[in-house]
């Protein structure tokens, strides 16, 4: 679990984050959703430590993230795992060098506890045998599922996912979704994950938090969010005029 607690953000005279309260739940699927410049990016940075905000804390379980001193916020970093936009996987590594790198840097396994480590990771991803082959070589699709088996390789107890789904085709985007949310609930990992992608929202948001101009605006799950009365939330999900005129016809 990571809690939230009244995070203000502050950037010169502009407030971006003014004062959200959320509790990101363990084994499932917390979703941040809301429109570019809402503080989606700013509140996911803030949670994994890498800004500092003006004021509020985060808690992971029970301790004030906020709080600790660099050793402390070292040992918490040592049980998130990211997947980031873009992969962000080294060109110059193989899937397994890159699978490996968190490994290398952070534990003292030997060589063949990490190979062993690496195999199992690639197989739950769906890539076993594509060890020696360079991110160039890959699908869109298979480049973000080697990075989230960099992101499970030290076995994560907190998984942040920004826009997982981003570049990708709506086949390979849902197969994404399920291979986190699978990977959530089998390890009861708390996953946070920034998205613009509604399908996202309606297939696996177990909880959503919906920021509108720095606020928490509305919060729910994927069985609610299409019922609710927010106007800054409908506006959001039904943005395109394809949606708009299905909304209509559903509620006639």
């Amino acid at each position: 679990m990571i809690r939230a607690e009244n995070i203000i953000k502050t950037f010169g005279e502009q407030q971006v984050l003014k004062g959200i309260d959320f509790t990101f739940e363990a084994g499932k699927n917390n979703l941040i959703i809301g429109r570019s410049g809402a503080g989606k990016t700013v509140l996911l940075k803030i949670l994994v430590g890498l800004l500092n905000p003006t004021s509020g804390n985060v808690w992971y379980d029970d301790e004030n993230f906020t709080a600790l001193d660099k050793e402390g916020m070292r040992a918490i970093r040592m049980k998130i795992g990211m997947l980031f936009q873009g992969s962000a996987l080294f060109d110059s590594l193989t899937v397994e060098e890159n699978i490996r790198f968190p490994m290398d840097m952070f534990t003292h396994k030997t060589p063949q506890q990490k190979l062993e480590r690496v195999n199992y990771c690639l197989e739950r991803v769906n890539l076993a045998g594509n060890n020696k082959k360079y991110p160039s070589e890959l699908s869109g699709g298979m480049q973000k599922r080697v990075g989230i088996a960099r992101a499970i390789v030290l076995e994560p107890q907190y998984l942040f996912c920004d826009e997982p789904n981003s570049g990708l085709d709506p086949k390979t985007a849902i197969l994404i979704d399920e291979l986190i949310s699978s990977i959530t609930q089998e390890n009861n990992i708390t996953t946070i994950i920034n998205t613009h992608d509604m399908n996202s929202v309606m297939e696996i948001g177990d909880n959503i938090c919906f920021l509108h101009e720095g606020q928490l605006e509305w919060a729910g799950n994927k069985n609610e969010v299409l019922g609710s009365d927010n106007e800054n939330l409908q506006s959001f999900i039904f943005a395109s005029p394809f949606l708009q005129r299905l909304r209509k016809a559903a509620l006639k």
